[in-house]
């Protein structure tokens, strides 16, 4: 299977510039392709991860990757449709381009016959002139054009400014230089991105007459349609330290029936065959959830280890009694409380009562609550059954030292730091 018929069937194509004239350029032999990232925050995130996946194919099949890291577009901002984007400093964004530049190195190759490399568009956009930007390359922008662009037109009636308006040269800029440099002859991005990615097209046939290519991928839904990527804590990142491992595996094992093969064919490596069984397998016996397994396992795999899919999987056993908590190490019990919304409890002398644990994870309204749970038989300390409602909490109870995890029935989960 050729990588544009991959990515078809992953469906990981939504647009294109001309497919057959790619098909044939990508036949003819290695060709040279840009993926190109933002710094507008420390890490990249889970929609930057379709990206990657997709560099990870092209790449698989010969082609040469260019990753860019922004660090002149990360400065300025891509339009959003809602509101004008806050500038952060010059410091600011060289460090985070210096951690998404490490970052990236995780998911392309940098040996063998084709290796990746990454570049920083900062590199070829500092020194140049502004009466040598406008002549050379603004010339070549269409105002009327630029108008017509979907995030410009929503966003003309609140105001927009001309920094923001003027980011689609930047990217354009991009592209040509990659053209002239690498000979670089294919960019792709999201389907968000499309209007930025032609343009750039568009400037190398304007400017060098030539023509390169370009691809978009879909922007990933719910069931419902709404975006696909987000918690209901923010972005889903892909750095450890901003979305933990244990996080990260639980937003993908949630992934809903309908939507989860369609997850798996994006971010699994899985053939069509093992994809296929899962769907058959899901499709029987839903309630399984075999294929919500497959997909938060392989994405955890790939963006932290299976390390920490191993340690994932064992803190949810754990949670609900199925196998021990104890053996759960402390950076996973922090990772599991944080999920969990977990609170903390303050010592004052003697440790808290169970009854105090209760209603501080969350898992009960009120102390009556709590009481009325443990006398009903439906209260667990550590996966353990609290019959005394005066129980209080004892140090051998602390899990790793700090933290203890409190259970209402069979489903609702919290746990509780407690600080001396």
């Amino acid at each position: 299977m050729g990588v544009l018929e991959e990515l078809k069937w992953r469906g990981l194509l939504a647009d294109c510039t001309d497919e057959e004239a790619l098909r044939e350029h990508l036949d003819a032999g290695p060709v040279t392709f840009y993926i190109g990232f933002d710094p507008t925050a420390p890490s990249l995130h889970f929609g930057n991860l379709v990206q990657l996946i997709v560099a990870r194919h092209f790449q698989a099949a010969g082609h040469n990757p260019l990753i860019l890291v922004g660090g002149s577009t990360g400065l300025i901002g891509d339009p959003k449709e809602t509101a004008e984007r806050t500038l952060n400093s010059k410091e600011t964004v060289a460090g985070w381009v210096d951690q998404i530049r490490r970052q990236v190195s995780r998911y392309v190759r940098f040996d063998g016959a084709n290796p990746a490399r990454v570049v920083n568009n900062l590199d070829w956009t500092e020194g140049v002139g502004v009466l040598d930007f406008l002549r050379d390359v603004g010339k070549h922008f269409p105002v009327n054009r630029m108008l017509a662009r979907e995030v410009v037109r929503k966003r003309l009636e609140a105001g927009i400014s001309y920094t923001e308006f003027s980011y689609v040269l930047l990217q354009s800029f991009d592209y040509l230089n990659l053209f002239r440099q690498y000979g670089c002859t294919l960019q792709f991005g999201g389907s968000d991105q499309w209007g930025n990615i032609t343009a750039g097209v568009e400037l190398i046939r304007r400017s060098d007459g030539e023509r390169v290519h370009a691809i978009a991928t879909p922007l990933l839904t719910k069931a419902d349609g709404t975006k696909f990527g987000k918690t209901e804590g923010g972005s889903v990142w892909l750095s450890r330290e901003l979305t933990s491992p244990y996080a990260f595996h639980q937003f993908f094992l949630n992934a809903e029936d309908e939507k989860v093969i369609e997850y798996l064919k994006v971010f699994s490596p899985r053939s069509q065959e093992e994809i296929a069984e899962l769907e058959r397998q899901t499709n029987e016996k839903p309630h399984l959830r075999l294929a919500q397994h497959a997909l938060a396992d392989d994405v955890t795999d790939l963006v932290h280890s299976p390390e920490d899919t191993k340690a994932a999987n064992d803190a949810a056993e754990a949670l609900f009694g199925r196998s021990e908590l104890r053996s759960l190490s402390a950076d996973v019990l922090r990772d599991v409380s944080a999920e969990l919304g977990g609170a903390d409890l303050k010592v004052d002398g003697e440790l808290p009562t169970f009854v105090d644990a209760l209603e501080a994870g969350g898992v009960v309204a009120s102390k009556s609550a709590a009481r009325r749970a443990i006398s009903e038989g439906g209260a667990y300390l550590n996966n353990e059954k609290v019959t005394d409602p005066d129980r209080r909490l004892a140090p051998e109870d602390l899990l790793a030292g700090d933290y203890v995890v409190v259970r209402r029935g069979k489903k609702t989960v919290g746990a509780v730091r407690v600080l001396a």
